[in-house]
């Protein structure tokens, strides 16, 4: 860090001069970038901001509206402070028009009581500097090289957070658009304390530009993505406080490079599956984004020896039921193990199928049928298959159970997204119904809703974003007022827009209800009397019990 104009004043070589603080007595933690001794009084045009002045004050104005002006000009380039020896012009106080100037712009305004050599003090205050900004390289070279190595060797985003922790001190948190923690690092603290009422906090804090200080919470916040697309939030807990003046926050440049690392990793996934698995993902995905031909996917399929052409295809999607929350190196670990789970339940059946992870929950199969083979026979021995090797596997922990979502079969390859497509909205669906509630061992397509279609969009930041412009005013002043309007609102249009019926189900009086309604429409600045105002509204309400799961 610069050396401070407190820092400075505390030096043995100022000490000599008895420095006396005369105004602006509440900026001494401005950081000096450098010294300049000048006499003149228009010095304000050759400084850049951060110096130090040194005068003797003999050639200052006389009048109060030239002193004035001095001090303005030195206040809008953003020097550090001001310093004037006695014994020249001045000898045993300054004019109360400079003192009163430096008071009313935040000066810091010292006088010399002793003469000083003043090349004595720009010497020692240029050492400091010259050696806290080489310490500074030190620590930016330190820091590129740290997230270099993460970023070269895929280290996972805990990885990443957990050494943004450990250079800055400081717990580290990274969440999503919706204000969901998506991993952290407590630094020593208690995670319940940490994480406790975490959406409402970070909803309150809303600091300016791409990375920004809240000086309220002591949160340093920068967005996290890459190509023009955030996708989350980093953010860095001190205690709260001013941020330190003259410059970004300390920790800017550490919180901005771990946010970089963090994007990269998130374009550059490390693949740890068997060369099998990667090779029928990458068809899979393929098939997905038309990322490949038809005829290059049924080639490359056939290179494997699942024949495509030809041939009846259904996709299938699996899902595990959710139970605690692993961490991001389990998580991964028992995908890879649920693929190969899957992989072995084809075998098992002797099917023919692709095998792979969609997501990082879900896993694609893209299954192919002979002209002699029944397809609900296939289908219900597969989900029979995995089911059982997931007990085995299992022994005897609790293994989530999994589910198992089909789409409609097509014909050819050019149709095969189509099928995988609505068994990935069938899955989560799916994950809705109790498990054990159905007879059937796989789900369909009239299991798939709105929820459903909302719960599959719940990662995209399209959706987070379209919750955020229908309810973001509404729940940031939940959460600073601590109150219960969104809840109103799903009152209010789970009732069929019935306020009677809803100021009931609310266990409110009719115009205590009616008053909270009204006070919806204006922070929101919609027309709760309007159908599509509360359509669009009701479907933001289910997309943020979605992207909240």
């Amino acid at each position: 860090m610069l050396p401070t104009v407190a820092h400075v004043l505390d030096l043995e070589v100022m000490r000599r001069g008895l420095p006396q603080v005369v105004a602006g007595a509440d900026h001494l933690e401005r950081p000096v970038r450098w010294v300049h001794v000048s006499e003149l009084p228009d010095v304000a045009g050759m400084l850049q901001g951060g110096e130090l002045v040194l005068s003797t004050g003999i050639a200052l104005p006389e009048d109060r509206e030239g002193l004035a002006r001095y001090v303005r000009e030195l206040a809008d380039i953003g020097v550090a402070g001001l310093v004037i020896e006695y014994g020249r012009r001045y000898f045993d106080s300054l004019p109360r028009a400079l003192v009163h100037a430096a008071e009313q712009r935040g000066l810091p305004l010292i006088a010399l009581r002793r003469e000083l050599r003043f090349v004595s003090v720009t010497e020692a205050v240029h050492a400091l500097v010259v050696n806290a900004q080489l310490e500074q390289l030190r620590t930016s070279e330190a820091i590129h090289q740290v997230f270099n190595e993460l970023v070269v060797e895929g280290a996972e985003p805990a990885e990443v957070v957990r050494q943004v922790s450990r250079i800055a001190g400081a717990p580290v948190v990274l969440e999503n658009l919706a204000h969901q923690v998506l991993t952290h690092e407590s630094a020593g603290r208690s995670e319940a304390e940490l994480l406790e009422d975490w959406e409402r906090r970070s909803r309150g804090v809303r600091p300016p530009g791409r990375t920004g200080y809240d000086p309220r919470s002591g949160w340093l916040v920068t967005a996290v993505g890459a190509r023009g697309q955030d996708w989350g939030r980093l953010v860095l807990m001190q205690e709260p406080g001013p941020q330190p003046e003259g410059g970004p926050h300390p920790n800017t440049m550490l919180l901005e490079r771990g946010a970089s690392a963090l994007a990269l990793n998130r374009l550059v996934v490390r693949d740890r599956e068997s060369l099998e698995r990667q090779t029928h993902r990458t068809l899979l995905s393929g098939i997905l984004t038309h990322a490949l031909t038809v005829s290059e996917v049924a080639l490359r399929a056939q290179a494997l020896g699942v024949p495509l052409e030809g041939r009846r295809l259904v996709g299938a999607v699996l899902r595990q039921r959710r139970g605690p929350i692993p961490a991001a190196l389990e998580a991964q670990a028992r995908l890879r193990d649920f693929t190969e789970l899957a992989a072995s339940a084809v075998r098992a059946c002797r099917l023919s199928a692709l095998v792979g992870a969609l997501d990082d929950e879900g896993v694609g199969v893209l299954i192919t049928l002979g002209p002699q083979q029944d397809e609900h026979a296939a289908l219900d021995a597969f989900a029979a298959a995995l089911r059982r090797l997931a007990a085995e596997a299992a022994r005897d922990a609790a293994a989530p159970e999994p589910v198992v979502a089909v789409g409609s079969s097509v014909g050819s390859v050019r149709d095969a997204r189509r099928t995988l497509l609505e068994a990935t909205q069938v899955a989560d669906a799916a994950l809705h119904d109790a498990p054990g509630g159905r007879n059937a061992s796989y789900y369909r397509l009239p299991d798939v809703r709105l929820r459903g279609l909302l719960h599959l969009l719940r990662d995209d930041a399209r959706l987070q974003t379209y919750v955020e412009r229908e309810l973001g005013p509404l729940l940031a002043f939940d959460a600073e007022h601590n109150g219960q309007l969104v809840q109103m609102l799903r009152i209010y249009l789970e009732q069929g827009r019935n306020k009677s019926a809803a100021a009931d189900a609310a266990h409110l009086s009719r115009p205590s209800f009616y008053d909270r309604l009204h006070k919806v429409e204006r922070i929101l600045g919609v027309d709760l009397d309007q159908v599509e105002s509360c359509l669009s509204l009701h479907v933001a309400l289910l997309a943020l019990d979605a992207v909240r799961r």
